[in-house]
């Protein structure tokens, strides 16, 4: 998976060389962690047309491109367990998530004490994670139930989702020393491919089933994905034909209000664009070959004459790549891309994400009043979305915009309500102190200018 946003990242201070263990974050001597309560995921911006070719390619390719030649799914009751090293916040995220897929996609799912299961959740460590796929946060795999049975059999052909005829037992692993956050998206994205669709699509604007990572727990759109996953008129073994005859009407009982949304032309994600998305974000290249990518990605946005998130992603990879050193070509590069994105339903949480990057120009340039404005209305989309890290960045925007106003008991309770969301969201102390004091440091820069 190749991440869409890392806020602020560009001032971050360094990951001390001892990452601090699970005790050393429950013994925190900041303010209690914070959990989300009510799910209030937006219904489905899709007509049921694009909703039903979207699903035809969710469940019949793989993110490579190659083909599946059957339909598959659990036909029996799921159960769950947890092995490994579970850090204190993993089992409840794991039963909220549970319940949201029996309530909102009708499915018989269940955690077990058994020591078998139709799925089991290994929580290991970041190194013997990367020491199996060197570029992987969390992953999923067929036909095995731990780390150990997973190596013995990586060449086998029971661990290739393309000889899949029908899911029984997979294993999902997922790091223990992350942060809550991290983890909860682990469980998201990997249970919904274990139970459901194997491919991603960046066309996708409002769904975890997209590479770009902008959404990290399961929306509405996914939910509804889901529960046609479930359907009592599918099975596993059915061809991409029969599937695609049943939707219809499956689509119409389960989301009535798309038969009346207008159909929009599918644009197809060609290789070239993702093969530069993952060079700009890669991990081991260099800032000109990322740059060049970024360009060619943006370019080949252009010359298909797309109108949305996927033509606004190139000019974002492109600001926070100009950002340090040329800060107003950056915010050109920004203001492109949330023009794009005005235009595009779905996209608020990709909007909010671009805000941290201009509330943060804005706070550097000693513009609170600017920063303020811009902050408001998206705190409500990052608390909607659940994602800890972007709410308590965009508060603590907002702690030092009114700081700098002058109005330090308001920046004072902002900052305190924000610490519980960072301990969920960037997991240590010193991890939390590193942010709130990068974004001091943009109040600081802000009232030199000003």
């Amino acid at each position: 998976m190749f991440l869409f946003i890392l806020i602020l990242s560009a001032c971050a201070a360094p990951q001390p060389a001892d990452v601090p263990s699970r005790a050393q974050i429950a013994d925190s001597s900041l303010p209690p962690i914070k959990a989300f309560a009510t799910p209030r995921p937006d219904p489905p911006v899709q007509s049921n047309s694009n909703i039903a070719a979207d699903f035809l390619s969710l469940h019949f390719e793989l993110e490579s491109g190659r083909a599946l030649p059957v339909f598959t799914r659990f036909e029996t009751p799921i159960s769950v367990r947890v092995i490994g090293n579970p850090p204190a916040t993993l089992r409840p995220d794991l039963r909220r998530l549970l319940t949201r897929l029996q309530r909102e996609a009708g499915i018989d799912i269940r955690e077990t004490a058994a020591p078998t299961a139709n799925i089991t959740i290994q929580a290991v460590s970041r190194a013997e994670i990367r020491r199996t796929l060197p570029h992987a946060a969390c992953f999923v795999v067929p036909n095995v139930s731990s780390l150990s049975d997973y190596r013995g059999k990586r060449r086998s052909p029971e661990t290739n989702w393309s000889t899949l005829r029908r899911r029984e037992r997979i294993a999902i692993f997922v790091p223990y020393d992350s942060s809550p956050q991290e983890i909860r998206d682990c469980l998201h994205e990997e249970l919904a491919q274990a139970i459901g669709p194997l491919n991603d699509l960046y066309r996708l604007p409002d769904s975890v089933f997209n590479d770009d990572n902008v959404h990290t727990v399961l929306t509405g759109f996914d939910m509804l994905v889901l529960r046609m996953t479930y359907a009592p008129e599918l099975y596993s073994g059915m061809s991409k034909a029969q599937v695609a005859a049943e939707l219809p009407d499956i689509l119409s009982r389960l989301n009535p209000r798309g038969n009346r949304l207008p159909v929009q032309a599918v644009s197809q994600t060609p290789r070239d664009w993702i093969d530069s998305v993952q060079i700009a974000l890669g991990p081991d290249t260099g800032l000109s070959a990322r740059q060049s990518a970024a360009q060619s990605a943006a370019l080949t946005a252009q010359r298909l004459g797309w109108q949305d998130h996927r033509r606004a992603f190139g000019y974002y990879m492109l600001g926070r790549m100009a950002q340090s050193q040329d800060p107003a070509l950056s915010q050109q590069y920004y203001a492109s891309a949330l023009g794009y994105l005005g235009r595009t339903p779905g996209t608020e949480l990709h909007r909010a994400y671009i805000t941290t990057q201009t509330a943060a120009h804005a706070l550097a340039s000693g513009d609170p009043d600017a920063a303020l404005r811009q902050i408001a209305p998206n705190l409500d989309v990052a608390a909607r979305s659940e994602n800890a890290a972007l709410l308590a960045t965009l508060m603590l925007l907002q702690a030092e915009a009114l700081d700098m106003k002058g109005q330090s008991d308001a920046a004072r309770t902002v900052r305190l309500d924000s610490v519980g969301w960072a301990r969920y969201g960037f997991g240590s102390d010193w991890a939390v102190r590193a942010k709130m004091q990068e974004i001091a440091s943009l109040r600081l820069r802000g009232e030199h200018k000003s």
